[in-house]
């Protein structure tokens, strides 16, 4: 009952707040409009995975894979675009799955700023690092998830993927509307945070992908882990 209970809160919440964002929109708000869309994209995800009825070993997975992100983005808040979230959300991804990866990329951004700070840009950090998660996670069965060149892979569109949803609110925040201009400006200004996102993406993958996969498989056969 409780489950069912949270369900309908859950949509209910989900819809109000869409409806809310609709009258945002028409009446030309767009500075709360925007970052509130990309908040209503993160839903779907907590719907399905309430939905899922996770057990609690996966809970705590996840929780884990959280904590170790967000530990990581702080230790390194003094270097700027040298972090290893998303390196540590795709390998949960590419442990766990879409659903997981994505709760992980997503839960880490809320969490972590509740250190480097709120705001409107929260929402937009969720979805980016939530769909980083969600995109490893569909290689999780697949053989090639070990692979140097899909790690490569992996993390250069991840930092390409951060970098092209945050910089939405960059322009929002800069113009007060997505103009297409003014969002490709932010874009090609941005490009070395973006490669060296990416790029420290990749080293984080290469340094960590082994010990975590080798962890993570241990625990989805022991105890049979978003099986």
């Amino acid at each position: 009952m409780t489950s069912v209970k949270t369900r309908v809160f859950l949509l209910a919440f989900g819809g109000v707040l869409v409806l809310f964002d609709v009258f945002l929109w028409l009446r030309g708000q767009y500075r709360l409009a925007i970052p509130l869309l990309a908040f209503c994209l993160t839903l779907p995800a907590l719907i399905v995975f309430e939905w899922r009825r996770s057990g609690a070993r996966e809970l705590a997975a996840i929780a884990v894979m959280t904590g170790i992100s967000v530990v990581g983005r702080v230790l390194f808040a003094p270097l700027p675009g040298f972090k290893p979230v998303s390196a540590v959300v795709i390998l949960t991804g590419l442990s766990f799955g879409p659903l997981a990866g994505f709760m992980t990329g997503a839960a880490t951004a809320l969490l972590s700023n509740f250190f480097f700070g709120q705001g409107p840009w929260t929402a937009f950090q969720m979805l980016a690092w939530g769909a980083v998660g969600f995109l490893s996670g569909l290689f999780a069965r697949s053989r090639l998830r070990r692979n140097p060149l899909l790690l490569l892979l992996l993390g250069v569109i991840g930092g390409a993927l951060f970098s092209a949803l945050t910089d939405l609110w960059t322009t929002v925040a800069a113009t007060g509307t997505l103009l297409p201009a003014a969002y490709l400006t932010f874009l090609v200004s941005g490009l070395p945070f973006t490669l060296l996102y990416a790029v420290s993406n990749v080293l984080f993958l290469l340094l960590l992908t082994r010990p975590i996969l080798r962890k993570t498989d241990r625990l989805k056969q022991k105890y049979g882990l978003f099986a």
